[in-house]
This record gives C-alpha cells, structure tokens and sequence, in this order.
C-alpha cells in the first residue's frame, strides 16, 4: 500500500500538468488574437487591394452530418505572400502573420473573403496553400485541411488522387475570373464531436 500511494501521487500529479497544457496550448493558435464579439461572415485579408492576383472564397461550414449550416463558428485564415514567404509582424512583443483574418457564419453557416493567391515556397517543394482554424461555439479550436489551387504545378496527378481516396478534393480550389475579380468555393463540413 506504501508503495502505491507515490505512484498514485505522480500519476494525479502528470494527469493535472496535461490537464493545464492541454487548456493552455489554445491560447497559442492565432484564433484566439482577436475579441469574437464584433465578427461577421465576411473579412478582408490585409494587402489585398494591392495584389494582383485577387480573390473571393465563399462558402458554408456545415455540422457534421455536412447538411445543417453551423451558425457563429469562426474560421480563421492565414497565408504566405505571392512568394510563398509568410510576412510576419512583431507587435507588443508578440509575432504573427500579418495576412491573415476572422469570420464569423452568418445564420446560413455563410462566411466570404477577400484574399490574393498565394505563392508556393518552391525552395521546399510548398504547395499555395491558405492555413484555416476553425472554432464551433463552446468548443475548442482546430485546424482543417488547407485550401489548395488547382494551378498549382506542384499540385501532381499523385497528390490529386490520395486526396480523391479520402474524400476531401473539396479542398482544392478551382479559380474563376468575374468581373475581373478570382472567385472560388469551398464548403467545410465540422469534425464530429470525439
């Protein structure tokens, strides 16, 4: 008995430690920078007016069962520049990546936003790709799958098709030009609660 009362200390005292790091590590993710209070279904990245490649991605974020919108969860949004460098900002001894943005759905689980095509770091073999983090009500943050271009040249017959064996080519974007503006879709479909 006396030598299972330390090892029940030290399992509790692990267990409190996790329990701390896992409430803290969301402090961390870039979603939380900003108040929620004032958000709407619509956001601008910063540098936008002055890209030349600009772009509008609209769409739904659905609940889990991919048919009911969710309203009020915030997706949030960061990219590297047209050179595939992530811009980053230091600001009250904090960095972060200055294009980036926040939206809230609407009732309809709508959300729209105003971004440039961004470039692929082709010293590493980086595909363009826009970074989302998404946030339901009363939940904890997460990251979803990236949105990809369907321009991209790194984006291989190969990659194509391990993405059509998950079931997620929703996440590449396929680009139309109206009114001399890029437009793309892409609809998210929540996590189910584990």
């Amino acid at each position: 008995m006396k030598t299972r009362f330390p090892l029940l200390c030290l399992i509790s005292l692990i267990s409190a430690t996790s329990f701390i790091f896992a409430q803290n590590s969301k402090i961390e993710l870039p979603i939380y920078d900003k108040d929620d209070t004032n958000l709407i279904n619509t956001d601008t990245i910063p540098d936008f007016e002055s890209k030349t490649n600009k772009l509008k991605i609209s769409g739904i974020i659905y609940k889990s069962d991919g048919v009911t919108p969710a309203k009020d969860v915030i997706l949030y949004v960061q990219q590297p520049d047209e050179n595939g460098d992530f811009d980053l900002i230091e600001e009250n001894e904090k960095r972060y990546v200055n294009h980036r943005g926040w939206i809230k759905t609407d009732e309809d689980g709508r959300y729209t936003f105003y971004t440039f095509v961004p470039g692929g770091d082709r010293r590493y073999n980086q595909l363009q790709q826009l970074y989302p983090i998404v946030k339901e009500p009363s939940k904890d943050a997460y990251e979803v799958e990236t949105f990809l271009f369907d321009e991209d040249p790194l984006l291989t017959k190969t990659c194509r098709k391990r993405m059509e064996k998950k079931g997620d080519p929703t996440r590449i974007l396929k680009l139309n030009k109206e009114e001399g503006l890029l437009v793309a879709q892409r609809d998210i479909i929540l996590r189910a609660d584990s």
